[in-house]
């Protein structure tokens, strides 16, 4: 538990987690529907859902899971079978489930929600997958072939002692004994040896163990899923026996979080279990984040003082904090960093059902999920994920008889491919659908009054017109999309977060949209340079090499410039021209060599002045729209620089670079 999180908001933390998890096991499980890993992992999570919700006051929670756990019971025991129908009635029982989380605990809500008609219809679905009512845990369908008979009773010897802390954190031993009953015949000693004397007793903690004897045909699995969420407890069960022989020594359990055996004689139990991760909230980290960017801020200060006064011990000591800061900064950068795997999970679901709503067979493929990107990015990106997504499977995606008659298979794919290129993390948005109707663009574009009627404009800027406010060409608004409101928010989230969007299409074979996200929004290493009177940073990722500008390519006006280096032309921009700085004559010009778009470019500056760590702030409303510009730094000495967004200032205000390049 996190510090400050009471154990209702743990819980709800955990849930939603576990839902996420549930809905993954269930659409993989609809493509491989014997796979017995699979079906085992939906059951532990209905399991956990359901003692978690009861602990905790969720009770029709718990015994709408309990229903649902019913079936999935059924399944492992091989008395059900996992079938499209099956799926679905799953999927919708996860979002009930939501629901009812989200209602939290007040018994009238809980009421009304348990006895609401879809409520009641979701239950007869679950309860019709078994073939009829409702099966306790254990019993058999009414005409099945008893499935117990083909099992073998044996007897298992169980100890369970829950750590000091077990009741504290809201585990009920009473709720484990009972589903431990209902597997079959138990016999339990409580073990009091422990409890202390009256004066020294804390009436919070936990001093008692159980010695339990199971006799069940269930197996070691059914009786591991009863401890799922004892995580605060040591359990250990002896290998069965059969004919009531001494019970040989126990083997461990591995109980998540719990020490796996009993504790060594004279030490508190639980006293060796190590925590492997810690749940932190998220502000915590921002503010942790923030007094980094303030603290780097202090440090370059440090540096410029002790260039100045020049005393050996200030240097060392200057030199030593930056090293620290340095660290500590990677740390934490690090601690932030997310697989881009945990957004792209969220999309199976929203394909599926969009592909079912729609009469469509499509399937979504992702690549490079392992990519990792800063945590405020990734909570971003959902939304204008989801857009992008359904936009394709509803304008881009055709019919199976279009796709038939266009000689390509019946089942489209939608292709989510994320992978990280220097200091930005590229993702990829593919489908092999229809591609976009540059005509019909153009046409709804004269129409709307966006570009004038004998504009030429190449197929790729006409195609950035679909994120213009309002666009659409759909002639009909259906519950999924049509009205154009989605995909101008796409270009609004991705310009907040400092990346672009790119559209590359061909009729009738299909579209790709690329986002480009930086790294993280917070703390970057810098290539400081002078313009003019200025000071900028430029991205030290994006920066390949720097070199000397010949006199005579100095001395050319404006228009298109390439260097020749190590025999490859790379073309090069003025930065100061750019930003309307007037040339400094007899200047020894430098070129920045950065790359742009996989391409290599020259920007030219008047000096460079060395790397800088740079902690990224946001510019104004009234400068946040200069094409070009990333944010703005504050240096050792108090002044300002402006933090260059190289890819974009090379295509918006030079396109003729990229061109050449």
């Amino acid at each position: 538990m996190s510090a400050g999180q009471s154990p209702i908001d743990t819980f709800l933390t955990e849930a939603a987690e576990i839902l996420d998890s549930l809905e993954g096991h269930l659409l993989e499980l609809e493509a491989a529907p014997h796979d017995a890993e699979r079906i085992g992992a939906v059951f532990r999570n209905l399991h956990t859902l359901k003692g978690s919700g009861e602990m905790f006051g969720f009770t029709a929670l718990a015994r709408f899971v309990h229903r649902f756990e019913n079936t999935y019971d059924a399944v492992r025991a091989g008395r059900a079978a996992v079938t499209p129908g099956l799926i679905d009635v799953s999927l919708k029982a996860r979002d009930h489930i939501a629901r009812l989380i989200a209602i939290g605990t007040d018994p009238a809500e809980n009421a009304r929600l348990e006895g609401a008609p879809e409520a009641l219809a979701l239950l007869g679905a679950i309860d019709a997958c078994l073939g009829g009512a409702a099966q306790a845990r254990g019993q058999e369908p009414a005409g099945s072939a008893p499935a117990a008979a083909e099992r073998v009773t044996q007897r298992y010897h169980i100890r369970f002692a829950p750590g000091p802390d077990a009741l504290r954190n809201g585990m009920r031993p009473g709720m484990l004994f009972e589903e431990l009953a209902m597997l079959g015949p138990a016999e339990s000693t409580c073990l009091a040896e422990a409890v202390p004397p009256l004066d020294q007793l804390d009436p919070t903690a936990c001093y008692l163990a159980w010695d339990i004897t199971l006799t069940t045909d269930r197996g070691r699995a059914a009786i591991e899923d009863v401890f799922i969420f004892a995580d605060d407890g040591a359990v250990t069960i002896a290998e069965p026996d059969t004919a009531g022989a001494s019970a040989p020594t126990p083997s461990a359990l591995p109980v998540p979080d719990s020490t796996g055996a009993s504790a060594a004689e004279g030490e508190p139990r639980g006293a060796g279990a190590r925590t492997e991760s810690v749940r932190v909230q998220s502000f915590r980290l921002d503010q942790l984040m923030d007094q980094l960017g303030e603290l780097v801020i202090a440090q370059a200060r440090l540096n410029r003082i002790a260039t100045q006064v020049r005393d050996s011990g200030l240097t060392g000591v200057a030199e030593e904090i930056e090293r620290l800061v340095t660290g500590l900064r990677d740390a934490t950068l690090s601690i932030r960093m997310l697989p881009i795997g945990m957004v792209f999970a969220r999309f199976r679901r929203l394909v599926r059902d969009l592909a079912g709503e729609l009469g469509k067979d499509v399937q979504l493929v992702t690549e490079g999920g392992q990519t990792e990107l800063d945590k405020n990015v990734i909570d971003s990106l959902g939304e204008p994920l989801v857009h992008l997504i359904r936009n394709s499977v509803d304008h881009g995606i055709e019919t199976a008889e279009h796709r038939r008659a266009a000689g390509k298979p019946e089942q489209a794919t939608v292709r989510i491919v994320a992978e990280q290129l220097g200091g930005e993390v590229l993702i990829r948005i593919t489908d092999d659908g229809a591609g976009l109707d540059t005509a019909a663009i153009r046409a709804r574009a004269v129409e709307r009054g966006l570009i004038p009627a004998d504009a030429e404009m190449p197929a790729e800027a006409l195609h950035q017109l679909i994120f213009e406010p309002g666009f659409s060409t759909a002639k009909t608004v259906s519950s999924v999309s049509g009205r154009g409101v989605g995909m101008d928010a796409v270009r609004a989230v991705i310009a907040d977060l400092r990346g672009t969007v790119e559209v590359r299409s061909t009729l009738g074979r299909g579209t790709t949209v690329t986002l480009r996200l930086p790294l993280t929004l917070a703390i970057i290493d810098g290539l400081l340079v002078r313009v003019g009177s200025g000071t900028f940073v430029i991205p030290l990722p994006s920066v390949m090499e720097c070199v000397e500008l010949p006199a005579a390519e100095a001395g050319r006006e404006s228009g298109r410039s390439i260097l020749k280096i190590r025999d490859q032309l790379v073309p090069f921009v003025e930065v100061g021209q750019l930003f309307g700085f007037d040339p400094t004559p007899g200047r020894e010009a430098r070129i920045v060599i950065i790359a742009a778009e996989g391409k290599r470019v020259g920007l030219v500056v008047d000096d460079i002045i060395g790397q800088h760590q740079t902690v990224i702030k946001s510019l104004s409303a009234y400068h946040r729209d200069i094409a070009g510009l990333a944010g703005g730094t504050i240096l050792g000495d108090g002044s300002v620089a402006l933090i260059l967004d190289p890819p974009a200032l090379v295509k918006g205000s030079a396109p003729h670079v990229m061109e050449a390049a």
